[in-house]
């Protein structure tokens, strides 16, 4: 199934790459494999690998990627900046509208400081907190992904719990872990109960609204009012994590919609149209604590780079057209019917959670509220399920923690063929399941 070009360059790989692999989101190993699948190119909702297989894909680069590959607009922009120079170390214009652009599309954020991924905006979000608030503790909810800092690191999702150490990593001192408290997801009566406790300590409330890194699992009726008055009760500030978020589901973030009120807001994935690029904002009296302004220092050499804020403006461009997020809506929710009726159709136990354009199918009923519940799927049937997808031509996630995207790129074919190929790998399962089993 893994084409020799593919082989051969993971046999390199392992040698000059630590795991083989510059991120373990990548891993096949989860999924039981080896090599995984070296991709050369892609165009629209299409990856083709160094072998010359085509598949249909819905990894998005786990969510960036909502415009689909190869998009004109954004590779005319880059020509175009390519001309005049990819990086200066100085003040450029575009990143000057880039971020007047931001403020004006989330009104929460009053001005932003741009950074080159979604675990720098994290980073120092928390940062921020700590520096307004002079607290030590950030509270965060298990299962949540905020990138790959000390402080976020304990009982995390993503790739950190598929090929991680199962959400808790090593080299993260103990003085860390100390002040950092996890909680369930979805139980507002934790967060009571830690806020009775600790809540004069509370630098921070981080969380992401909408979780898309234990599989995509949605806040229960009042849950983010409820964090946001117990961390504001407290003093705490709420930090609104829309990394995977921002711009997926509207053209802004989702949280305010949803009963959040954040005070910093986290930015990354999509916003670069592709290319490194994140941001993190608030109201401007928290912001004036930034240096040079004020003791807070935080800095990057590629940050705001012109060549990743011209790509952002004309992502930006093209996810602010009309209908853009009811035809994201439209195909995601073709993708999630089609596949969930098909799994039903062959008896399976399976479940699916969606919002607007990524979804994730869990093998188990019903869909988890929080990330004990995500743990409890049935690993080995994800498994057996992500290669018969595989061998028909589809790329996903090798992860069950993870979410579908579907982008702009994708045509209705594209749909009906994966919804198609799901029957197939479904019929496989389910075959295989009433075969007799050896005694």
């Amino acid at each position: 199934m893994i084409g020799p070009q593919s082989e051969a360059l993971w046999r390199r790989a392992q040698e000059a790459i630590a795991g083989g692999v510059n991120s373990p989101a990548r891993s096949f190993r989860p999924m039981g494999g080896d090599a995984p699948v070296f991709v050369q190119s892609a165009q629209g909702g299409h990856l083709v690998d160094v072998d010359g297989r085509s598949y249909i894909e819905f990894l998005a680069a786990f969510g960036p990627n909502i415009i689909g590959h190869g998009h004109p607009q954004v590779l005319d922009a880059l020509e175009r900046q390519m001309r005049q120079g990819l990086l200066f170390g100085t003040p450029c214009p575009g990143e000057v509208e880039f971020a007047e652009r931001l403020c004006a599309a989330i009104p929460e954020m009053e001005q932003v400081r741009l950074v080159s991924s979604g675990t720098e905006a994290v980073m120092s979000a928390i940062r921020l907190a700590r520096a307004a608030t002079g607290r030590r503790l950030v509270v965060k909810f298990d299962g949540n992904y905020h990138g790959h800092a000390d402080t976020v690191l304990v009982r995390t999702g993503s790739g950190a719990a598929t090929a991680g150490g199962g959400g808790d990593s090593g080299g993260v001192p103990d003085g860390v872990r100390q002040d950092v408290r996890s909680l369930p997801y979805n139980d507002l009566a934790a967060l009571e109960e830690l806020v009775a406790r600790e809540g004069g300590e509370i630098a921070a409330v981080l969380i992401e609204p909408i979780s898309g890194n234990m599989g995509v699992v949605t806040p229960q009726p009042g849950y983010l009012e409820g964090v946001s008055r117990l961390a504001h009760g407290c003093g705490a500030l709420v930090i609104d994590d829309e990394v995977i978020l921002g711009f997926r589901l509207r053209y802004g973030i989702i949280g305010p919609q949803i009963g959040l009120s954040p005070d910093i807001v986290c930015l990354g994935k999509a916003i670069g149209g592709g290319l490194a690029l994140g941001a993190y904002g608030a109201r401007r009296e928290l912001m004036r604590l930034i240096a040079p302004l004020g003791p807070m220092f935080q800095a990057g050499t590629l940050a705001g780079n012109p060549f990743s804020v011209a790509a952002g403006l004309a992502s930006l461009d093209i996810l602010a057209a009309p209908d853009v997020y009811e035809t994201l809506d439209r195909r995601g929710a073709e993708l999630a019917d089609g596949v969930l009726a098909a799994g039903l159709r062959h008896g399976l136990r399976i479940s699916l959670r969606r919002v607007g354009s990524m979804f994730t199918l869990f093998f188990r009923d019903p869909p988890p509220r929080n990330y004990a519940e995500a743990k409890e799927h049935d690993a080995p049937r994800f498994r057996r399920f992500f290669w018969e997808m595989l061998q028909r031509g589809i790329y996903l996630a090798p992860s069950p923690y993870e979410a579908w995207f579907v982008t702009l790129g994708h045509t209705g074919e594209d749909i009906a063929e994966a919804v198609a190929a799901a029957a197939e790998a479904f019929a496989a399962l389910a075959a295989s399941d009433a075969q007799p089993k050896d005694a």
